[in-house]
């Protein structure tokens, strides 16, 4: 049985909460559904991969529970705050303090070296949130950058750069990791690299990771899957035993 399986028969809380959330979407005179009454309870420490076709909704949960984007209708909370009603200014300090993001195309600072990105980030952090003894230096290791600290995004290889900003978006010590396609963009052995990476985060810091992805074999990792189809979820499978990473192929 997965950790994360184990602990929902426990009782032990949750780290986001969505209660009858919907979301539309204006286009001059025409309405668009992107998400419809979805209800969703993520228990702390769980894997979660959300799999779907194009257009079926996957980003705008994504950007939901991250704070990017607010609900038409229902409740959201993360870690335990309901962030519903937040102000641009709350979303913000949510966003810096209780998420992680990472995104297909990296998104890194290009003026910045590996080391100054993921110090960028711990800048962001209230001290508070830290756990002791937390810089960039150790956190580049985790990844397998340590030898990369005074690189430039453009002297990396894609791998490279997406486990820069993997280690950034851990490095506030943050609730909740949301990756948008996060192999999306690299080729397979690079992909399962970051995937491994992510996988030994949840695993070893018992961190709450969501990633969006079209691909199924990447999605049998996590302890559940969570199909979108139409703004609704369709079905959802909690996965006793995930896949390793290094026999997943896609």
């Amino acid at each position: 049985m997965s950790t994360a399986h184990a602990k929902h028969q426990t009782g032990e809380d949750y780290t986001a909460v969505l209660e009858n959330v919907s979301k539309v979407y204006k286009m001059g005179e025409v309405e668009i559904s992107a998400l419809k009454n979805v209800n969703l309870k993520i228990r702390k420490g769980e894997f979660i991969a959300v799999l779907g076709p194009s257009g079926s909704g996957k980003t705008t949960l994504l950007n939901l529970l991250g704070g990017i984007d607010i609900p038409s209708n229902g409740t959201i909370k993360i870690d335990g705050l309901e962030t519903t009603n937040f102000s641009q200014r709350q979303l913000t300090l949510l966003r810096r303090q209780k998420i992680g993001f990472i995104f297909q195309f990296f998104n890194l600072i290009p003026t910045l070296t590996a080391k100054e990105n993921v110090e960028y980030a711990l800048e962001l952090a209230t001290r508070r949130q830290l756990p002791a003894g937390t810089d960039a230096v150790s956190l580049l290791d985790e990844v397998g950058l340590k030898g990369r600290l005074n690189h430039f995004p453009y002297q990396l290889s894609g791998g490279e750069q997406q486990r820069v900003a993997v280690a950034r978006a851990v490095a506030k010590n943050p609730a909740l990791i949301l990756g948008d396609e996060p192999t999306g963009n690299l080729d397979f052995r690079t992909g399962k690299l970051v995937l491994q990476t992510m996988k030994e985060l949840h695993e070893h810091q018992g961190k709450t990771v969501i990633i969006v992805t079209h691909n199924t074999p990447i999605a049998k990792v996590a302890d559940r899957i969570l199909y979108l189809h139409d703004g609704e979820i369709a079905k959802e499978e909690v996965q006793e035993r995930p896949t390793p990473v290094e026999e997943v192929a896609w």
